[in-house]
């Protein structure tokens, strides 16, 4: 369990949700793992890595926060997939205690506009959180980029942070800790997400799409997991990455299979890393044409509201 410096609020222990609401590629995912204290959402330097909604648990003396991360919020909707990861989005803001609009140090464009519609529409406590500051040399540079983003926009506070270099945390961690409600935690102090180990695994294999795979691949790919069994201490975990064409298929392959050997032997060694334990994995790639825009294989791959 972490802990913030400073007064507890009155020694009342205090939890809530909070949404983690943001175009594509702020550094959503980084913020929540950091403050979670290690990785429960897969992060890359593509845009919309996270498809899916996550909870993220982090505990702290003081209190829990329930960070909510979210698709990022983006105006092209032209599939299915895009169609629903705006809708996970949106749907994260009911019944939150407060929401973070997550931005880019120096940038704010479109989709930061809709995504702070959206949070206006909820009519939720937001916290504006510029994150990525590591990259601007002058700080003094912000104040005008700080004045144009909250000109007209109603904010609880502005925070501005690295979250890969976790700068600038332990101030917001405070303030969210004194916005959300008197409670008793919701969750145990060494839990970190909601979500399965067979999801987490299925994401981690995605993760390495993400990261290994050219512009277009990643975004026409997505995992299942076949099996997930215990064996003694081991794990053997079965999983197939499903593409939309066989030119697709042949790129995740590579020549000899040693692309699809680079892939799995990188996410079992994040899993082992994760679960705490062995884990035997074998990897498969198969074609399903267009499923990201067929709703039947949506629901199928476990993309469902």
């Amino acid at each position: 369990m972490a802990e913030v410096s400073g007064t507890p609020l009155e020694n009342q222990y205090r939890a809530g949700t909070v949404a983690v609401i943001g175009r594509p590629n702020v550094g959503k995912s980084t913020l929540v793992n950091a403050l979670v204290g290690t990785r429960v959402s897969i992060v890359s330097p593509k845009a919309q890595t996270t498809r899916h909604r996550l909870l993220g648990i982090a505990s702290f003396t003081e209190g829990q926060l329930l960070l909510v991360d979210t698709p990022g919020i983006h105006g092209t909707q032209t599939r299915a997939i895009n169609r629903y990861m705006n809708r996970a989005a949106r749907g994260a803001l009911a019944d939150v205690d407060a929401a973070l609009l997550v931005i880019e140090a120096g940038r704010w464009n479109t989709d930061d506009d809709l995504a702070y519609a959206a949070l206006t529409d909820a009519n939720v406590p937001t916290f504006l959180i510029i994150n990525k500051i590591d990259r601007i040399k002058l700080k003094q540079d912000l104040l005008p980029f700080i004045a144009e983003c909250t000109k007209g926009r109603a904010f609880k506070a502005v925070h501005l942070l690295s979250a890969l270099k976790r700068k600038g945390l332990e101030p917001l961690v405070k303030e969210l800790i004194a916005t959300v409600p008197e409670s008793e935690p919701f969750y145990g102090e060494d839990e970190i997400t909601d979500r399965s180990q067979r999801f987490l695994a299925a994401e981690l294999v995605r993760e390495q799409l993400m990261l290994r795979l050219g512009e277009e691949v990643p975004y026409s790919a997505t995992v299942s997991i076949d099996r997930f069994d215990e064996d003694g201490r081991m794990l053997r975990i079965a999983a197939t990455i499903w593409v939309e064409r066989e030119g697709q298929k042949a790129i995740v392959v590579g020549k000899a299979g040693e692309s699809i050997k680079q892939i799995g032997r990188a996410a079992r060694e994040n899993m082992e890393r994760l679960f705490g334990r062995k884990v035997f994995l074998e990897t498969w790639c198969k074609v399903r044409e267009g499923w990201a825009d067929d709703v039947a294989a949506l629901n199928q791959f476990g993309y469902t509201d």
